[in-house]
């Protein structure tokens, strides 16, 4: 297999998915002519030409709306954020529109749109630019969220959201994007609501997503060195959530850690958590621990914002503490 880099990955899965289907656009703030604030889309306005590859101006609430409008019209838009953070602008049409227009018009009106681009924090951004939305737009009947954590399941997950008929959260991270990994050549594509089991093992079970769970790896490495054997699952979609995965695996090692880059209250952890309890209380043998960030605003000063994010060390203190070690 070959080796790209994260942008490559989405530039791929969303050129590939354009060559297969004219009635697939990308829109978003300079997309076109500057390749992408990433270079996610490089190359691809000279491939596809400005009425495919759309550079919008700085107004998610309107391109936003303008993408929700064509997708009710039989195209399937591309809507690239510059940071989730910005979405915020374009929550209206995201959530009173996208969301909702398949359950309004009673089923006349599919909306098969993706909104992608960067979500949580990326180094010194300040408070205003270092969010986690996951949990917000889960929170949300009628929207997909997906969230790769590597290369090869970002370009897979990516093709699969730009084929689904209803609107996908695809959020990335600014940090991963120079990651690299392997591809195949060949097509493929990876079922959105399913998570993957990327370690297996049998003390503990750490449940991530995203860029954050390169922590867990870390944590992992240092505790097999101590003999505690830990499962991790990469849950890659937030909603629909893998319970059939999470669940089997705590039966299995009757432990759970959850290690999320977000605020605690309301999270994905605090939702996983309820599930666990509620579905598999009994084979559990210690209280669920859940890392997030602190519950504060991400603060600018880096030695603030290292003691603000969660880190290997604190989910090997959350490892050891189900294990009463």
């Amino acid at each position: 297999m070959r080796t790209i880099q994260f942008r490559e990955a989405v530039c791929e899965a969303m050129s590939e998915e354009m060559r297969r289907d004219e009635s697939i656009y990308l829109i978003g703030e300079e997309v076109a002519e500057y390749n992408g604030a990433y270079k996610a889309s490089k190359g691809m306005l000279d491939e596809f030409g400005p009425k495919r590859v759309i550079d919008a101006p700085i107004a998610e609430l309107g391109f936003a709306g303008i993408a929700v409008g064509s997708a009710m019209n039989g195209n399937r838009p591309i809507v690239e954020f510059m940071t989730f953070n910005f979405s915020l602008v374009g929550i209206d049409q995201i959530i009173n529109n996208a969301a909702k227009m398949r359950q309004m018009s009673g089923g006349q009106f599919n909306i098969p749109i993706v909104f992608r681009g960067p979500t949580a924090s990326a180094g010194q951004l300040g408070a205003t630019h270092s969010q986690a939305f996951e949990n917000w737009y889960a929170n949300v009947p009628g929207l997909k969220v997906v969230v790769p954590s590597n290369v090869y399941d970002c370009k897979g997950l990516l093709k699969a959201a730009i084929r689904d008929n209803d609107p996908v959260i695809f959020m990335e991270s600014e940090q991963m994007y120079g990651d690299k990994g392997e591809v195949p050549e060949g097509e493929y594509t990876i079922p959105l609501g399913v998570a993957d089991i990327k370690r297996e093992g049998t003390d503990v079970t750490i449940v991530s997503f995203g860029k954050i769970i390169k922590e867990a790896y870390k944590a992992a490495d240092e505790l097999a060195q101590e003999g505690i054997s830990c499962e991790i699952i990469d849950l890659r979609t937030v909603r629909p959530l893998d319970q059939e995965a999470i669940l089997k695996s705590v039966k299995k090692t009757n432990r759970l850690v959850i290690l999320e880059e977000a605020w605690p209250f309301g999270s994905i952890s605090s939702e996983i958590t309820y599930m666990v309890q509620e579905q598999a209380f009994d084979h559990l043998d210690a209280p669920i621990q859940r890392i997030t960030t602190a519950d504060t605003p991400a603060p600018y000063s880096p030695v603030l914002l290292q003691e603000w994010l969660p880190n290997a060390n604190d989910v090997v203190k959350a490892v050891k503490k189900v294990l009463y070690k």
